[in-house]
């Protein structure tokens, strides 16, 4: 599923697309079909991809909704990455000091 929803907030997969059939993508990401045939049960449920009777599944139009699973990846990662951050000892104070010596290091370069 997260496969999915990378390609998605990473515009690979942008509003509207159709989606690669269950099939399609077994046989890409070498995993059993009923596994795909979840993760879509899954994105549908989430409203995240809708299926059009006869044409296959697309990735929803609504921008509102990719950006909130883009926000939701980054609260993920920003988690882990706050939680290792502390296993390490640094301080809040200290996490943010080092979060913003990247930024603007990344943004130099």
């Amino acid at each position: 599923m997260n496969y999915l929803k990378r390609q998605i907030v990473t515009g690979a997969l942008k509003a509207g697309d159709k989606i690669p059939s269950v099939r399609e993508l077994a046989a890409e990401m070498q995993i059993n079909p009923n596994t795909i045939q979840r993760t879509f049960q899954e994105l549908e449920r989430e409203e995240i991809v809708e299926t059009r009777r006869g044409l296959g599944r697309y990735v929803t139009s609504e921008e509102s909704k990719i950006m909130a699973i883009k926000k939701e990846m980054a609260g993920d990662l920003l988690g882990r990455f706050i939680q290792g951050m502390r296993e390490l000892g640094f301080a809040e104070e200290d996490i943010v000091a080092i979060v913003q010596e990247a930024v603007k290091t990344s943004t130099q370069e």
